[in-house]
């Protein structure tokens, strides 16, 4: 028999649940890495949907830099990485849902890429960082290439080779920007247009590290058996020992780290850096499963 009480306790749920929606959670912005685009189904477009229905309908921006297809690819070897880095900006800027701010994964490239975006561009503010398999400290080797332009990278990769810190080479070619030379680290300080900047290693920027320790947290996500990213242990900021490219330090050795020249040391002291490995895996070869797990449950929910 239905009582009285029975109704009122119904009727209590039903003004609870109508007064308390789920809350909602916070945006995402996805970049993409060499070779890719913002919105391939196969990739990029398909990891979108992926995410907006794992977290409850959220919004996310796949950000694009060009008009279609083609320039998009074009762009990610061929572009000076500081004007696509002010795209990125400008674009999230003029996105009113993202003005209480967002999340960002960045894949590959786009990792570094978005960490220059919370340096440099802080309104609206970026909370989480999730870098897969970033070069957070460059390349020094372009093994294999990713992506589906085979020519395009064969090109760059040559170029690499031939002068990776010639004035054209480094304000056309993108990997050229990231390129970190170990045994001539004179001249990726001089010549690096990017990475050396956003890593502080020319002077030191104090907005760049004021901007970057606001992030609630740094993920960082390395691949074991990465065949892209040279080492790969720069995706977790680890390079190689001073003056020779066979060992390679923790880390918490580098200059970068021990000096705080970006505020890596700070948010690390603070619990704000989260290292994951994905042993026995090439790069960006992740499940959705694996991304559910350790990072959406984790850190967006």
């Amino acid at each position: 028999m239905v009582t009285i009480r029975d109704i009122l306790k119904s009727l209590l749920l039903f003004h609870v649940l109508i007064e308390s929606p789920a809350k909602a959670i916070t945006p995402i912005v996805l970049w993409h890495g060499l070779g890719d685009t913002c919105c391939n189904p196969l990739s990029l477009g398909g990891f979108a949907t992926y995410l907006q229905k794992q977290c409850n309908g959220t919004k996310v921006v796949s950000l694009k830099i060009g008009s279609n297809f083609l320039e998009e690819m074009r762009s990610s070897y061929f572009m000076n990485s500081n004007l696509q880095v002010a795209q990125a900006c400008k674009q999230i800027r003029q996105d009113p849902d993202l003005v209480d701010g967002y999340h960002a994964i960045g894949f590959s490239q786009g990792g570094q890429f978005l960490r220059a975006v919370a340096q440099r561009c802080p309104d609206p503010p970026m909370k989480i960082l999730v870098s897969l398999g970033g070069q957070q400290q460059g390349v020094f080797g372009f093994p294999r290439c990713p992506g589906s332009s085979f020519t395009l990278c064969s090109y760059a990769r040559r170029l690499l080779d031939y002068g990776a810190y010639w004035s054209w080479v480094q304000n056309e070619i993108v990997p050229a920007q990231y390129w970190h030379d170990p045994l001539d680290e004179k001249t990726y300080k001089e010549k690096s247009i990017f990475l050396a900047d956003i890593n502080n290693e020319k002077t030191i920027n104090e907005t760049y590290k004021e901007n970057l320790i606001k992030l609630q947290k740094l993920i960082l996500v390395k691949f074991g058996a990465d065949t892209i990213v040279q080492p790969r242990e720069s995706s977790w900021f680890g390079w190689y020992k001073p003056g020779q490219d066979k060992e390679v330090m923790d880390w918490k050795q580098t200059a970068l780290y021990t000096e705080d020249w970006i505020g890596l040391k700070t948010l690390d002291e603070a619990g704000k850096v989260a290292l994951l490995d994905i042993p026995g895996a090439d790069h960006l070869q992740f499940s959705k499963d694996w991304f559910t797990e350790n990072i959406v449950n984790r850190y967006f929910q």
